[in-house]
């Protein structure tokens, strides 16, 4: 447990600390099929980063409110289709959308967008591009409008959404999607956020964590342990479907010097000690 969080989840329980406004956002399981099954791309975020740095995670990042009422070139399920699934309003749904797909593109350098509703962009050197997105120089609608591109919304599938529990100092409400590499495309090996990118069977991904190999949050780990079944991209993609999206909150309780973090739903999670009062 962080060394902040005592202090902090008193001082929220005694109505002394407001809880920061989660920040919406997006992240996305990026799955390959390897020879033994689906491998996830991962990152290690540089241990300078602010939030979960040295932690492995998946790409992704806030959501740009410039994108939740651009024009926009669109295949797949409309705005209101995921509105209807993540449970939100449309504007804010196109919003998310855009933030998955432009993460993936930033982060892993993957394009879920194409010239035609049933192909993806051809490989090409993005360099510039990316990085004008991640200046917030460029809005992801921007970008596609500029390059002639439709945002392949069906190449996502929504699987999870997690927000951050108020007692924390930065906060995200993260919808988790689950997504297939295209097959002529590549993801990036080097990542500006990132010190280090690997593909990994979920299998040896959860054990590395349990052995203290690959720091993780509880978001990234629990998914990471409910695609053990799948047997390949494709089947995640199809398994997604059948889950419901609800919102997964941390909540602490204190008593005495006792302190105990339950996750509702995943109590594999629970994280309970003491410490000075």
């Amino acid at each position: 447990m962080p060394p902040s969080w005592p202090a902090r989840i008193r001082a929220v329980e005694a109505g002394e600390l407001t809880p920061p406004v989660p920040k919406p956002s997006a992240t996305v399981v990026l799955l390959r099929d390897g020879a033994e099954g689906p491998q996830v791309y991962l990152l290690r975020r540089r241990t300078s980063m602010a939030f979960a740095g040295g932690m492995y995670a998946y790409p992704g990042g806030g959501v740009d409110p410039r994108d939740a009422d651009a024009e926009l070139a669109w295949a797949g399920p409309s705005p209101q289709e995921w509105a209807e699934r993540l449970g939100v309003d449309a504007r804010t749904a196109q919003a998310v959308v855009c933030a998955a797909v432009r993460e993936t593109f930033e982060e892993a350098g993957v394009l879920l967008a194409g010239p035609d509703a049933h192909s993806t962009a051809a490989p090409r050197d993005w360099t510039a591009e990316r990085a004008a997105l991640e200046a917030h120089e460029l809005s992801f609608a921007e970008f596609l409008q500029a390059n002639g591109l439709l945002l392949r919304s069906d190449l996502l599938a929504a699987w999870a959404r997690w927000v951050t529990p108020a007692f924390e100092e930065r906060r995200y409400d993260t919808w988790f999607f689950v997504a297939a590499l295209p097959a002529d495309q590549r993801a990036a090996v080097e990542v500006g956020e990132a010190d280090r990118v690997a593909w990994l069977p979920p299998g040896e991904a959860v054990q590395g964590q349990a052995e203290g190999r690959y720091g993780m949050l509880p978001p990234t780990l629990t998914v990471l342990r409910e695609l053990l079944p799948v047997r390949t991209a494709d089947e995640a993609l199809t398994a997604a479907a059948a889950r419901r999206i609800e919102p997964v909150l941390g909540r602490a309780t204190v008593a005495g010097d006792r302190l105990t973090v339950r996750w509702s739903g995943y109590e594999e999670l629970t994280i309970d000690g003491h410490f000075p009062p």
